[in-house]
């Protein structure tokens, strides 16, 4: 894991305490609502539907045992609001027939950051304190700025990975750090990076989407897509770059933003992210882009030119780490034999743990994906449990993922039938990883002022009909996704069932997309899904989510090589008609039944 200098250590604390003046100044008076919610803003503190939510940055999703620790104690002992405040939102739930409001609890969501929904303002510069001892902080995870880098879970770990996108993530993360000329631009801005043959960090779905590659000649750059995007226009990115020199990046980068920064729209919020911008003028973009580029280089001398000490500097903190050297055994053997004792365990070891770059390592997933409990939701003692399952098991680092689950990213192939014990006695080894109940979902109306339905619900409605390992094996892999709102939080659009929530006359509705994608190897190419009729109620989604993989299970191939034939390819091979007809059929049927 990248190491923090005395310099970044010294930024971070600094930044907690002008916060903490700030906080003062507001709360004497001294700094008006309208001065103080920029400053707040800037540091991750957002107000939601019921009390302050924050956002903390996790750059490029690692996370150190001693940093997990510390979020779990701000869940503890922070995350609970006043009662008054708390006893106002669960009256206003229970109107809506549900109480689902959790304390103590962190949420993962799907661009690696970690958000907590209870924490009283009057105590936010305490938090901001706690952050800052384990170089943690809510920089640029709001605002109109480039926002917190995202990458690949398996970073520096997969077979399939051609270099490590970490170093270059980590040096795009200090160049943008309150950049002067990139902090007030028309609207947010995202980069994800991935440096693997198979995208896991959902690049074509980014402002900036960087994929790492080998020329012909062998030589290292990128493949970089502009303007890809979700909320009430859904756009994949364009490629601009089908190869730019790796030490060219961060020029490239700064032709992109400069030339959106110049002509994004500031007029129209809806219409302010770069996608509409690239959308609207296609090649005259990419024009002015490799002008402002060569101008970059030939005339300002590429002063953001990525020298080779440098990146090796960075990538000196991404080394493996050393681990405790053990007695050559037969791996495969014995977890052969751990796998036919226990079934679950054999489950467990197909659905959750990878191959590892290193042959006597593997990639684990504990899945925070079960019954009543919130996709992406944490619990104090979960981020305990995992911090110490990381330093007993994985050299004491975790990584968020793009699905809200976490990754161990070190264990030993010998160590992997005693870490599922553990996660097991802890609820955190169910083998659902890429199947029905591992969907994603935002944390919608419970919580965002924004929303205009709730997402756990539906969740929660979906997980407990589901329960059945075998009928979801069954099924198999599928991408379900919810939003509770258009802003797309929940990433609906590239769900291969996709689930938005939408307001009519005051009233809950969900709207079901499908034939989505992120771009992995799962999926295909990156695309929206589209809307197969009418919206659904809530009672009425999970009967309508039911019929369509019903009619899935009725057409699909049985014996498509290798495997049996997945969803989105039954999908991509009939097309959505079947499906629509399903799921209208099911809403009839409820309609007669009521």
């Amino acid at each position: 894991m990248y190491q923090y200098t005395e310099f970044d250590k010294s930024f971070v604390k600094s930044r907690a305490a002008q916060f903490r003046d700030q906080l003062e100044r507001w709360q004497s008076g001294k700094l008006s609502e309208d001065d103080f919610r920029p400053l707040r803003l800037q540091n991750g503190w957002y107000v939601q539907r019921h009390a302050p939510m924050l956002r903390v940055a996790v750059p490029y999703g690692e996370l150190s045992s001693a940093q997990l620790r510390v979020l779990a104690r701000i869940a503890r002992e922070y995350d609970e609001p006043e009662a008054e405040v708390y006893q106002r939102a669960a009256d206003a739930q229970r109107k809506l027939g549900t109480t689902h409001l959790p304390t103590h609890y962190a949420h993962f969501t799907t661009r690696t950051n970690v958000q907590f929904n209870w924490i009283p303002l009057a105590k936010s510069a305490d938090v901001m304190d706690l952050l800052a001892s384990v170089d943690m902080h809510g920089i640029q995870t709001s605002g109109n700025c480039i926002r917190n880098i995202s990458c690949d879970e398996r970073a520096g770990v997969a077979p399939d990975e051609i270099a490590d996108p970490r170093p270059f993530a980590e040096i795009m993360r200090q160049w943008t750090t309150l950049h002067p000329e990139f902090a007030f631009l028309p609207r947010k801005f995202k980069i994800a990076i991935t440096g693997a043959t198979e995208d896991r960090a959902a690049t074509d779905w980014h402002d900036v989407g960087l994929h790492l590659l080998r020329n012909d000649a062998g030589e290292l750059g990128f493949r970089v897509s502009v303007g890809g995007g979700m909320g009430r226009t859904p756009v994949i990115g364009t490629v601009l770059r089908e190869f730019l020199p790796w030490n060219q990046i961060m020029n490239y980068i700064e032709a992109v933003v400069r030339v959106y920064n110049r002509y994004g729209r500031r007029d129209n919020k809806y219409k302010a992210r770069i996608k509409i911008l690239v959308k609207a003028e296609g090649q005259r973009y990419i024009d002015d882009v490799e002008d402002e580029f060569r101008q970059i280089v030939e005339h300002d001398g590429g002063p953001h030119t990525l020298a080779e000490a440098e990146l090796d500097r960075v990538s000196a903190s991404f080394v493996p780490p050393r681990l405790h050297h053990r007695i050559a055994r037969d791996n495969a053997a014995a977890l052969a034999d751990d796998a036919v004792r226990h079934p679950l365990f054999a489950r467990w070891l197909q659905r959750n743990v990878a191959l590892h770059k290193n042959p006597d390592l593997r990639i684990v997933t504990l899945s925070f994906k079960r019954l009543l409990q919130a996709p992406g939701d944490a619990s104090a003692d979960q981020l305990d449990l995992v911090a110490n399952l990381a330093e007993r098991f994985s050299a004491g680092e975790a990584r968020v993922t793009h699905t809200q689950n976490l990754v161990l990213p070190w264990v030993r192939a010998d160590d992997l039938f005693a870490l599922w014990e553990t996660a097991r006695d802890a609820g955190l080894a169910s083998a659902n990883v890429q199947l029905l109940t591992d969907m994603i979902a935002c944390p919608g109306g419970d919580f965002c002022a924004l929303a205009n339905a709730r997402s756990i619900p539906v969740a929660e409605a979906l997980a407990e009909r589901y329960q059945d390992l075998d009928e979801l094996d069954d099924i198999g892999e599928i991408d379900l996704h919810i939003s509770g709102c258009i802003n797309s939080c929940g990433h609906h659009h590239s769900g291969h069932i996709g689930i938005l929530g939408v307001d009519k006359d005051g009233e809950e509705w969900y709207q079901v997309t499908l034939g989505g994608s992120d771009g992995s190897a799962t999926s295909g190419a990156a695309q929206p899904g589209k809307v197969i009729g009418p919206s659904f109620s809530a009672a009425e989604v999970p009967d309508a989510i039911e019929a369509i993989l019903s009619t899935y299970r009725d057409l699909r191939r049985p014996h498509a090589p290798p495997a049996r034939e997945t969803f989105i390819d039954t999908l991509q091979r009939v097309g959505l008609d079947p499906f629509k007809a399903a799921a209208n059929s099911a809403r009839a049927k409820a309609e007669v039944t009521a």
